[in-house]
């Protein structure tokens, strides 16, 4: 089997898939496409231990930060795709805020790490024995 042979495979399973090849796959090298579409397929769209809705409310937050245009677009529509409604995305960039806020601020006044830890495990610890 030829390499073009296999690139015309795989692209056929892309568009199976998303029903057309996205620029952007058609860019990647030949020799690299059936990896990288193996990939994305089973992480962007497989079902994996974090269900899809969530891994794309992640995507959504995380690049909120990264201020990567074409990921928030992707992983905004991803997310609604799997059910997250318009409420659900705004959390998850509310929650990136907050939390990349609380970094700036821990990181900035150069927090010592050792104590942050040892705090985080007495909160944990008495988080769950209230729980129980």
């Amino acid at each position: 089997m030829t390499t073009t042979a296999n690139r015309a495979e795989i692209e056929a399973d892309i568009k199976e898939t998303l029903g057309l090849v996205p620029h952007f796959f058609s860019s990647i090298p030949t020799e690299l496409l059936g990896p990288e579409w193996e990939i994305f397929k089973r992480i962007e769209l497989g079902e994996t231990l974090i269900p899809n809705k969530y891994k794309e409310l992640i995507g959504v937050g995380l690049h909120a930060e990264t201020k990567c245009r074409y990921c928030s677009l992707f992983h905004t529509e991803a997310a609604k795709l799997f059910g997250a409604t318009d409420e659900e995305v705004q959390e998850a960039v509310h929650y990136a805020k907050a939390s990349l806020g609380w970094s700036a601020y821990i990181n900035g006044m150069q927090e010592d790490y050792d104590q942050f830890a040892k705090e985080l495990d007495q909160v944990t610890a008495y988080v769950r024995a209230k729980a129980a």
